[in-house]
Formats: C-alpha cells, structure tokens, sequence
C-alpha cells in the first residue's frame, strides 16, 4: 500500500488479495486504530502475485526490509506478531517461533503478519534442514536418539551423528534461505557432498545429498523470472494516448524482490 506521495506505508500477503483488501474498507474494521490510520493514508494499491505461501512470506519479509514501512516498522513493538529466533549463541542453535526480540545473541527474522503461516514455513523447512527442537544437553554420547533421527527430521547430535561444524552449517543453510538466498544454499550443499564423495565420506554425503534434493524441491516452487540466476533492475513502459506508466522491477537471484 502506498501514500499519495507514493511512499510505501505497509506491506502484507493474502491467499485471497480481494476478500483481504475488502476488510480494510469495512466500518467494523475501523476499530482497530493501524487499519483506520492506513485507509487515511493509501492512494495506491499494488499486488505480486507468487506460487506459494513460502515464496510470498519470503517476500514480505524483504519487502519490508526494503522498504521500511511504517506501519509495519511498528509491528517490532507489537507482541502479537512472530518472529523466527536461531539460537545462535548455542553450541547447537535451536529455531524457535518467538513474540519478543531480546539481546541475547540470537539471529531474528521477521515480523510476520501470520502465525500461521510461520508454522507451516518452519513444518516445510524442517524437512530440508532438520534442526533440534528438544530440550536435552547434548554431548553426543546419548546412547539412543529421539524418534525425529529415525524420521529424518533430526540429525541427531544427541549420538554424535553430526558434528558442531556440520550442524551449524546447515543453520546457516536455513538461515540463508529465509533470507531468499536458496540458490546460494544449493551451491554450498552441492560443494560439501562432492567433498564428502572425494573424502570416501559415503554416508556423510548420503546425508547432505538427501538434503539437497529437499532443498530443490523447495526451491522449485518459487517464482523464477529469470533462469539465468542474474541480478537485474528491470524497466517496463507502458503508454496509452496521454497516459503512461513506468515501473522497475528488482530482481536477485532470478528472482522478482520488489518492484517501484
């Protein structure tokens, strides 16, 4: 949503744009003081179109980014909304849904307007980097792991499966990737399996191979507006007797980040 300036004031996702944007224009929604301040304000209107609820979270969160917008620039002040915690500072990061921001070392992403949402993100990725989400200290000298290692939803560091290097480097994996970098996560997964192939690491670059291959698949379902991978700023022009319109087109990675 725009001003009459043209600034960007807010940035949002719905499965159904127009039932969302009807919402805003309802006396019941009034009510809440950010929706009428918003409605006061936006001239303009403008949609992005993806192919998947994870292609449009990713999307939001860089919009905001971008853009700073300030109605959702108040959402870091708003306990209602999530974000992604990575706890970083851990030997063995652990990735939590958290309301609260806190100095403690830890990575953070988001706001995001959707729990929901988050939930299943986190459900999907899950699959492709299998994090910890128990409790235990881990020393590596578990003598059994938990049902996620034998459902692949673990790389059990619990039993010393995995090393601190190679569990931290998946996390970077993960966190790369809700930053919209996945091709920068398939480059490195591909380098580390053939190094572990050369090193007659077979099943250490079985691991990474399965991984991989979760990856692409997730990877796959985003929009690709450009198969050479390229960043691009893209101008279109359009003119119509006395009216015309011009926009740009941001574009990293192949991928479509934003628009003015």
């Amino acid at each position: 949503m725009r001003d009459a300036d043209g600034a960007v004031i807010y940035v949002g996702k719905a499965v159904d744009l127009r039932s969302r944007a009807r919402t805003y224009f309802q006396p019941s929604s009034w009510e809440d003081s950010k929706v009428r301040a918003i409605v006061s304000e936006v001239a303009d209107l403008e949609f992005i179109v993806t192919d998947s609820e994870l292609e449009a979270l990713i999307l939001e969160a860089n919009l905001i980014k971008r853009h700073r917008p300030r109605y959702n620039v108040r959402l870091k002040d708003d306990k209602r909304y999530p974000y992604v915690k990575i706890t970083w500072a851990d030997p063995f990061p652990r990735v939590l849904i958290t309301r609260r921001m806190e100095q403690d070392g830890s990575r953070y992403f988001g706001p995001y307007t959707s729990s929901s949402a988050v939930h299943q993100t986190l459900d999907l990725l899950r699959k492709s980097f299998p994090y910890l989400t128990c409790n235990r200290e881990i020393t590596g000298q578990d003598e059994r792991p938990c049902l996620y290692y034998d459902i692949k939803l673990c790389l059990g560091p619990c039993i010393g499966a995995v090393t601190r290097e190679e569990y931290r480097a998946m996390i970077k994996g993960l966190a790369r990737f809700l930053e919209g970098r996945g091709e920068e996560v398939i480059a490195d997964l591909e380098a580390r399996m053939k190094a572990a192939a050369d090193a007659l690491e077979f099943e250490r670059a079985a691991v990474l191979r399965d991984q991989l291959q979760a990856v692409q698949r997730v990877v796959e379902r985003q929009k690709i507006v450009s198969s050479a991978g390229v960043d691009q700023d893209v101008i279109a022009f359009a003119r119509e007797d006395d009216d015309a319109c011009v926009q740009v087109f941001f574009i990293r990675g192949g991928k479509l980040l934003g628009r003015e």
